[in-house]
């Protein structure tokens, strides 16, 4: 089982197929995990495999990952493991597929190491909205009493503190409206149509970034999605490292 180990995580990790890298930001809230994938309208380790070499990944403190609940801004800390992780195989420039809150971290691995990322696709990412408020105030609860819960247990104040951290930003959580204005990374965006992942929020990233692309309907028919698929394959493959 390949884990990586940090100076405060073990992060389990995934590679599966050939080609150029893609880094896989799962969905799942907190609870964000390679086993999600299999929940989304379309599976990238099932039907991308044959294109890119796929990283997937557990991120801290959920699947078969675990961490500290470091101080600091939470969105640092996993953009940490993910660097790591691609130090730990060698790999300089990488595509990035972010579904969900995947997509909040792409966006702050964008930010934060911007020479790292060739392309970032967004699926359906998650984002305050004036109509989700109560919705995402608590949406971490769950990950939260599991996380205080199961051995070897964290302090509950602690849990609940480094999860308000994460989740108390406006629009992505991650990066603001400026970060996205100023991101020159090539992005292809397929706005979500839920209330966690409002529609809205794709098309408002896709109006700030200066090299983004979107993709509506998506979701709309098995159709749409394998179209979807086939976008996304030959966006990347568009892009070149550099």
């Amino acid at each position: 089982m390949p884990i990586l180990k940090t100076a405060d995580a073990s992060i389990y990790y995934e590679v599966h197929g050939d080609g150029r890298p893609l880094l896989l930001l799962p969905p799942g809230g907190m609870d964000a995990s390679i086993s999600f994938w299999g929940r989304t309208a379309f599976d990238p380790l099932k039907v991308l495999a044959g294109d890119f070499t796929l990283i997937a990944l557990d991120e801290r403190n959920s699947g078969q990952s675990a961490g500290d609940l470091a101080a600091g801004d939470p969105w640092d800390v996993y953009a940490r493991d993910h660097l790591a992780l691609l130090d730990h195989l060698g790999l300089d420039r990488v595509h990035v597929l972010g579904c969900c809150i995947g997509s909040s971290h792409a966006l702050r691995l964008a930010r934060v190491a911007p020479q790292r990322v060739v392309s970032m696709v967004l699926e359906q990412p998650v984002g305050r909205s004036l109509d989700n408020q109560e919705l995402l105030a608590h949406s971490w609860a769950p990950w939260a009493a599991r996380m205080a819960a199961n051995p070897p247990g964290h302090d509950a104040r602690q849990v609940e503190d480094f999860a308000r951290r994460m989740w108390q930003g406006d629009f992505v959580l991650s990066v603001s409206r400026d970060d996205v204005h100023r991101c020159a990374t090539p992005m292809l965006v397929l706005p979500g149509v839920d209330p966690y992942h409002p529609t809205a929020i794709g098309d408002e990233i896709v109006s700030l970034a200066p090299h983004a692309t979107v993709l509506h309907g998506w979701k709309s028919s098995p159709e749409s999605t394998a179209q979807a698929v086939a976008a996304i394959r030959e966006f990347i493959r568009r892009q070149v490292a550099g």
